[in-house]
């Protein structure tokens, strides 16, 4: 198994694994449970989304649609701050 994607969250890592399996690419949420024991600190080198070695180019490439997602929502939710009006972003 190889790493896809280090994940920033819980939450993060189980997107990424999800639209891989509907990919139809095995992957596998690494860590998840060390972060009970890290308490409130980030998850960023804890959890990890790994796929087997022969599906990793595939896999990368819907990590960068997953991680472009995830920025332009992330955008879109800072401007909604702003912007009460403004309606939720939907993933995906």
């Amino acid at each position: 198994m190889r790493i896809a994607y280090r994940a920033e969250s819980l939450i993060d890592a189980h997107l990424v694994k999800d639209a891989l399996e509907r990919a139809e690419i095995p992957a596998f949420v690494s860590g998840e449970y060390l972060t009970g024991a890290v308490g409130q600190l980030p998850a960023l080198d804890y959890v990890a989304v790994l796929v087997p070695e022969g599906s990793l180019a595939a896999a990368e490439q819907v990590v960068r649609e997953i991680e472009r997602s995830l920025a332009e929502a992330r955008l879109a939710l800072g401007e909604a701050d702003e912007d009460p009006d403004a309606p939720f972003p939907v993933l995906c």
